[in-house]
Protein backbone atom coordinates (compact mmCIF):
# COMPACT_ATOMS: atom_id res chain seq x y z
CA UNK A 1 0.00 0.00 0.00
CA UNK A 2 1.54 3.44 -0.91
CA UNK A 3 1.02 6.27 1.64
CA UNK A 4 0.27 9.71 0.48
CA UNK A 5 1.06 12.76 2.25
CA UNK A 6 0.33 15.19 -0.15
CA UNK A 7 -0.66 18.48 0.74
CA UNK A 8 0.48 17.66 4.37
CA UNK A 9 3.25 20.12 6.24
CA UNK A 10 5.25 18.48 8.17
CA UNK A 11 7.77 19.74 10.89
CA UNK A 12 10.74 17.61 11.58
CA UNK A 13 12.83 19.04 14.39
CA UNK A 14 16.71 17.88 14.24
CA UNK A 15 16.19 17.58 10.65
CA UNK A 16 19.61 17.86 9.04
CA UNK A 17 21.22 14.69 9.90
CA UNK A 18 20.86 10.82 11.56
CA UNK A 19 17.13 9.54 12.15
CA UNK A 20 15.90 13.62 11.58
CA UNK A 21 16.93 13.25 7.78
CA UNK A 22 16.06 9.92 7.16
CA UNK A 23 12.37 11.10 8.14
CA UNK A 24 12.57 14.28 6.41
CA UNK A 25 13.62 11.92 3.46
CA UNK A 26 10.80 9.33 3.76
CA UNK A 27 8.02 12.22 4.51
CA UNK A 28 9.33 13.99 1.21
CA UNK A 29 9.21 10.72 -0.71
CA UNK A 30 5.03 10.25 0.11
CA UNK A 31 4.92 14.10 -1.16
CA UNK A 32 5.03 15.78 2.12
CA UNK A 33 6.22 19.15 2.35
CA UNK A 34 8.77 19.30 5.01
CA UNK A 35 9.76 22.06 7.61
CA UNK A 36 13.82 20.85 8.63
CA UNK A 37 14.57 22.44 11.69
CA UNK A 38 18.75 22.27 12.33
CA UNK A 39 20.93 23.74 14.57
CA UNK A 40 23.71 24.96 13.44
CA UNK A 41 24.70 23.28 10.42
CA UNK A 42 22.56 25.73 7.96
CA UNK A 43 24.86 24.23 4.95
CA UNK A 44 23.80 20.18 5.73
CA UNK A 45 19.86 21.53 6.43
CA UNK A 46 20.12 23.36 3.35
CA UNK A 47 21.57 20.79 1.21
CA UNK A 48 19.13 18.29 2.34
CA UNK A 49 16.00 20.92 1.07
CA UNK A 50 17.73 20.94 -2.47
CA UNK A 51 18.03 17.34 -2.61
CA UNK A 52 14.00 16.94 -1.36
CA UNK A 53 13.24 19.41 -4.21
CA UNK A 54 10.73 22.43 -3.69
CA UNK A 55 8.53 20.88 -0.75
CA UNK A 56 11.11 20.80 1.70
CA UNK A 57 12.63 24.50 3.78
CA UNK A 58 15.46 24.88 6.12
CA UNK A 59 14.43 26.43 9.58
CA UNK A 60 17.28 27.30 11.99
CA UNK A 61 16.73 27.26 16.16
CA UNK A 62 18.63 26.62 19.20
CA UNK A 63 16.45 24.48 20.87
CA UNK A 64 18.24 25.17 24.41
CA UNK A 65 16.88 28.23 24.42
CA UNK A 66 13.09 28.92 26.29
CA UNK A 67 11.76 30.79 23.52
CA UNK A 68 13.21 29.23 20.60
CA UNK A 69 10.47 26.27 20.33
CA UNK A 70 7.81 29.59 19.97
CA UNK A 71 10.08 31.17 17.11
CA UNK A 72 10.20 28.22 15.51
CA UNK A 73 6.93 26.62 15.21
CA UNK A 74 5.73 30.81 14.62
CA UNK A 75 7.95 30.87 11.66
CA UNK A 76 7.08 27.21 10.37
CA UNK A 77 3.48 28.41 10.14
CA UNK A 78 4.05 31.82 8.74
CA UNK A 79 6.04 30.28 6.01
CA UNK A 80 3.41 27.62 5.11
CA UNK A 81 0.35 28.89 6.26
CA UNK A 82 -0.37 25.46 8.36
CA UNK A 83 1.18 22.70 9.75
CA UNK A 84 -0.47 19.51 10.15
CA UNK A 85 1.95 16.83 11.83
CA UNK A 86 4.93 17.59 14.37
CA UNK A 87 7.73 15.20 14.63
CA UNK A 88 9.80 15.68 18.10
CA UNK A 89 12.84 14.65 16.43
CA UNK A 90 15.68 16.53 18.21
CA UNK A 91 17.61 15.18 21.22
CA UNK A 92 21.53 15.23 22.36
CA UNK A 93 22.84 13.00 24.87
CA UNK A 94 26.13 13.92 26.81
CA UNK A 95 28.55 11.74 28.78
CA UNK A 96 28.71 13.03 32.14
CA UNK A 97 30.60 11.14 34.87
CA UNK A 98 28.57 10.79 37.84
CA UNK A 99 31.65 12.11 40.18
CA UNK A 100 32.70 15.26 37.96
CA UNK A 101 32.25 18.64 39.66
CA UNK A 102 28.40 19.02 41.07
CA UNK A 103 28.03 22.45 39.03
CA UNK A 104 29.12 20.88 35.66
CA UNK A 105 27.72 18.38 36.01
CA UNK A 106 23.74 20.05 36.70
CA UNK A 107 24.72 21.91 33.30
CA UNK A 108 24.62 19.20 31.20
CA UNK A 109 21.35 17.97 32.91
CA UNK A 110 19.62 21.29 32.76
CA UNK A 111 21.05 21.72 29.18
CA UNK A 112 20.06 17.87 27.85
CA UNK A 113 15.98 18.70 29.59
CA UNK A 114 15.97 21.87 27.63
CA UNK A 115 16.88 19.92 24.48
CA UNK A 116 15.10 17.31 24.69
CA UNK A 117 12.28 17.40 27.31
CA UNK A 118 11.16 21.01 27.39
CA UNK A 119 11.69 22.10 24.08
CA UNK A 120 9.80 18.99 22.93
CA UNK A 121 6.99 20.10 25.32
CA UNK A 122 6.83 23.65 23.82
CA UNK A 123 6.68 22.32 20.43
CA UNK A 124 3.89 20.34 21.58
CA UNK A 125 1.93 22.88 23.32
CA UNK A 126 2.37 25.36 20.52
CA UNK A 127 0.96 22.16 17.62
CA UNK A 128 -1.92 21.57 20.16
CA UNK A 129 -3.17 24.95 19.91
CA UNK A 130 -2.70 25.40 16.22
CA UNK A 131 -4.37 21.95 15.80
CA UNK A 132 -7.40 23.21 18.08
CA UNK A 133 -8.01 25.80 15.52
CA UNK A 134 -7.87 24.05 12.03
CA UNK A 135 -9.78 20.13 13.09
CA UNK A 136 -6.69 18.58 14.13
CA UNK A 137 -3.01 17.35 13.55
CA UNK A 138 -0.61 14.56 14.28
CA UNK A 139 2.01 14.33 16.68
CA UNK A 140 4.83 12.09 17.02
CA UNK A 141 7.60 11.87 19.57
CA UNK A 142 10.74 10.22 19.26
CA UNK A 143 12.09 9.12 22.76
CA UNK A 144 14.54 6.47 23.48
CA UNK A 145 14.96 2.84 24.96
CA UNK A 146 16.59 4.43 27.76
CA UNK A 147 12.88 5.63 28.85
CA UNK A 148 11.96 2.44 29.88
CA UNK A 149 14.99 0.79 31.14
CA UNK A 150 17.66 3.01 31.85
CA UNK A 151 20.78 4.19 30.50
CA UNK A 152 24.04 4.11 32.04
CA UNK A 153 25.53 6.36 34.38
CA UNK A 154 26.86 8.27 32.46
CA UNK A 155 23.58 8.88 30.96
CA UNK A 156 21.57 9.60 33.69
CA UNK A 157 20.16 12.98 32.06
CA UNK A 158 19.87 11.23 29.00
CA UNK A 159 17.52 8.23 30.04
CA UNK A 160 15.84 10.34 32.50
CA UNK A 161 15.35 13.58 29.94
CA UNK A 162 13.93 10.45 27.43
CA UNK A 163 11.45 9.22 30.36
CA UNK A 164 8.64 12.14 30.06
CA UNK A 165 8.16 11.66 26.35
CA UNK A 166 6.34 8.38 26.88
CA UNK A 167 4.08 10.79 29.50
CA UNK A 168 3.45 13.61 27.41
CA UNK A 169 2.31 11.61 24.40
CA UNK A 170 -0.18 9.63 26.49
CA UNK A 171 -1.50 12.56 28.18
CA UNK A 172 -1.95 14.33 24.55
CA UNK A 173 -3.71 11.37 23.13
CA UNK A 174 -5.73 10.50 26.31
CA UNK A 175 -6.95 14.01 26.57
CA UNK A 176 -6.90 15.59 22.95
CA UNK A 177 -8.46 13.01 20.75
CA UNK A 178 -12.07 14.67 20.76
CA UNK A 179 -10.09 17.26 18.53
CA UNK A 180 -8.73 15.41 16.32
CA UNK A 181 -5.42 15.59 17.68
CA UNK A 182 -3.50 11.94 18.20
CA UNK A 183 -0.04 11.68 19.27
CA UNK A 184 2.36 8.45 19.10
CA UNK A 185 5.81 7.50 20.66
CA UNK A 186 8.58 6.45 18.84
CA UNK A 187 11.29 4.36 21.33
CA UNK A 188 14.46 3.77 19.25
CA UNK A 189 17.29 1.88 20.55
CA UNK A 190 20.68 2.10 19.28
CA UNK A 191 20.84 3.62 15.68
CA UNK A 192 23.84 4.13 13.73
CA UNK A 193 23.97 8.05 13.86
CA UNK A 194 26.76 10.37 14.98
CA UNK A 195 25.22 10.70 18.09
CA UNK A 196 25.53 6.84 18.77
CA UNK A 197 28.97 7.08 17.16
CA UNK A 198 30.03 9.03 20.29
CA UNK A 199 28.68 6.31 22.71
CA UNK A 200 29.96 3.52 20.33
CA UNK A 201 33.58 5.61 20.75
CA UNK A 202 33.32 5.39 24.24
CA UNK A 203 32.08 1.57 25.02
CA UNK A 204 32.78 0.00 21.52
CA UNK A 205 30.51 -1.63 18.95
CA UNK A 206 30.43 -4.75 20.50
CA UNK A 207 28.81 -3.25 23.72
CA UNK A 208 25.98 -2.67 21.12
CA UNK A 209 25.77 -5.01 19.05
CA UNK A 210 25.84 -7.87 22.25
CA UNK A 211 22.91 -5.66 23.01
CA UNK A 212 20.58 -6.22 20.35
CA UNK A 213 18.67 -9.58 19.20
CA UNK A 214 19.54 -9.24 15.19
CA UNK A 215 22.68 -8.76 13.79
CA UNK A 216 23.30 -5.26 12.28
CA UNK A 217 22.65 -2.05 14.61
CA UNK A 218 19.15 -0.27 13.16
CA UNK A 219 19.73 2.58 10.97
CA UNK A 220 18.43 5.67 10.00
CA UNK A 221 16.37 4.21 7.31
CA UNK A 222 14.66 1.94 9.74
CA UNK A 223 12.66 4.64 12.01
CA UNK A 224 11.60 6.73 8.71
CA UNK A 225 8.84 3.85 7.19
CA UNK A 226 6.93 3.96 11.22
CA UNK A 227 7.04 7.82 11.40
CA UNK A 228 5.41 8.27 7.59
CA UNK A 229 2.62 5.81 9.22
CA UNK A 230 2.05 7.23 11.45
CA UNK A 231 1.52 10.88 10.04
CA UNK A 232 -0.50 9.21 7.04
CA UNK A 233 -3.46 9.13 9.59
CA UNK A 234 -3.66 5.43 8.67
CA UNK A 235 -2.30 4.23 12.48
CA UNK A 236 -4.85 6.74 13.95
CA UNK A 237 -6.53 4.53 16.76
CA UNK A 238 -2.65 3.53 17.51
CA UNK A 239 -2.68 7.14 19.13
CA UNK A 240 -1.13 7.21 23.00
CA UNK A 241 1.06 3.90 21.85
CA UNK A 242 4.50 3.49 21.94
CA UNK A 243 6.42 1.61 19.26
CA UNK A 244 9.95 0.28 20.29
CA UNK A 245 12.51 0.34 17.04
CA UNK A 246 15.32 -1.36 19.02
CA UNK A 247 16.65 -4.70 17.27
CA UNK A 248 14.90 -6.32 20.58
CA UNK A 249 17.33 -5.30 22.77
CA UNK A 250 14.42 -4.35 25.06
CA UNK A 251 11.44 -5.94 24.86
CA UNK A 252 7.99 -4.90 27.18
Amino acid sequence: MEISLKGKVVLVTGGSRGIGKAICEGLAEAGATVAVHYNSNQQLAENLCASLGNSAFAFQASLEQASAPMSLFKQVVGHFGQLDVLVNNAGIAMSSDIHMDDTDWLADWEKTFAVNTRATGLLCKKAIEHFETVGGGRIVNISSRAAFRGDTMDYLAYGASKGAIPSLTRSIARHCGKQNIKAFNIAPGFVRTDMAQDFMDQYGESFALDDIALTELTEPKNIAPMVVLLASGLADHATGTTIDINAGSYVH
